[in-house]
């Protein structure tokens, strides 16, 4: 599969690893251009892109920026996608880096923020994944305890391609709901950095509050 990714820090960076080793073809785009890229895609054999050409031809495009940053991503970034993409948002609103964002502090779900941003539909995923779990904890299906990943979209297509992604990575996933669900998966909740099992993942997304934790506002 054709996999772009926009964002090479510690999500964006362990995805481009695990996702080239297991065969896919993976473009990869940072801020700062593809030069400063050359050592990830030296070990990665991942092909270091600017933003504008990392969705060119993908089936599915990460976006995995800081939020402050989503607005500044190059406009019509997806164009050259290939028919059909699924964007996924690994991305979550931390007020002391990225500035106040109104409508979030006022209640809209963050990747449905971040979907207005782009103008495409999102699924919200990896968000409260540890980075480093991405290469340490992926097991075989069917791994009793395996760890597993909320998954929340709108497009039961994308979700699925999300959900069947992730599982190749070596980890469950549990259907959080459409996008307005997936406050239930934002930092402060249950789920975030839960490395529970399906049971576990599905527990803490029926207890979450739609209240946002001191923490995480502004």
């Amino acid at each position: 599969m054709k996999i772009g990714i926009i964002g090479a820090g510690n999500i964006g960076g362990n995805l481009t690893r695990r996702l080239t080793a297991l065969g896919h073809e993976v473009s990869v785009a940072n801020s700062r251009g593809p030069q400063t890229l050359t050592a990830l895609a030296e070990e990665t054999g991942a092909t270091p892109v600017t933003a504008s050409e990392a969705a060119k031809g993908a089936q599915v495009v990460v976006v995995t920026v800081p939020l402050k940053a989503v607005p500044d991503l190059p406009t019509g970034f997806l164009d050259g996608a290939a028919e059909g993409v699924t964007v996924i948002d690994t991305g979550n609103y931390y007020p002391q880096r990225d500035g106040r964002i109104a409508a979030i502090e006022d209640g809209l779900a963050e990747s449905r923020w971040t979907e207005q941003q782009i103008g495409h539909p999102v699924i919200k995923a990896f968000n409260g994944t540890y980075a480093q779990d991405i290469l340490d904890r992926g097991r075989p299906q069917g791994t009793p305890d395996r760890q597993a990943l909320p998954v929340a979209g709108d497009d039961p297509a994308a979700k699925q391609a999300v959900r069947d992604l992730i599982d190749e990575l070596g980890f469950d996933t549990v259907d959080g709901g459409g996008l307005d669900d997936s406050w239930r998966q934002q930092p402060g909740t249950p789920v975030y950095g839960n490395r529970g099992d399906a049971d576990a993942i599905t527990k803490g997304l029926a207890e979450a509050s739609p209240e946002r934790t001191a923490e995480f506002r502004a």
